[in-house]
């Protein structure tokens, strides 16, 4: 199966960093892929998407993947990590850690926390472009996840 031959996929991405969130967009905009980017900022918000407690996210959709920074304010991801992890109707929904934190204490917290996966953010851009098209490359062509009915 190729990325051409698969439903559009929601991806909500929790970043605090404008620039890092266009590197994201742009990355998916030009791929072979069918998706959907919603972008909130911080945890807070990525929780009232999550669980539409808010009119703005009324419709939102359960994404099929969630792309999460660690340093962000109000709610780090940490903290909105372990939160999904214990809510019954979010703990299935992946979550790649997306961070500039090469830190071992976090790639292990994380994983303690439920992560399905840590990547470190490349400096350079067309590396940041090709980590992106990778990640989606494999959650979404190659990985079967869940879809809701």
């Amino acid at each position: 199966m190729t990325l051409k031959d698969i439903k559009p996929f929601h991806i909500l991405l929790v970043e605090d960093e404008p620039a890092d969130a266009h590197l994201v967009r742009v990355s998916l905009k030009e791929s072979r892929g069918v998706n959907q980017l919603h972008h909130v900022f911080d945890g807070v918000e990525a929780l009232e998407f999550l669980r539409r407690s808010v009119d703005r996210f009324h419709d939102a959709p359960t994404p099929d993947i969630v792309l999460l920074d660690l340093n962000m304010p109000r709610m780090n991801g940490r903290e909105l990590l372990a939160e999904m992890k214990q809510d019954s109707d979010l703990k299935h929904i992946p979550v790649i850690i997306l961070t500039t934190s090469d830190v071992e204490r976090d790639v292990v917290a994380t994983y303690q926390l439920g992560a399905s996966g840590y990547v470190v953010k490349p400096m350079d851009m067309d590396q940041f472009i090709s980590v992106i098209r990778g990640l989606e490359e494999y959650w979404f062509a190659l990985v079967r996840l869940p879809r809701e009915g």
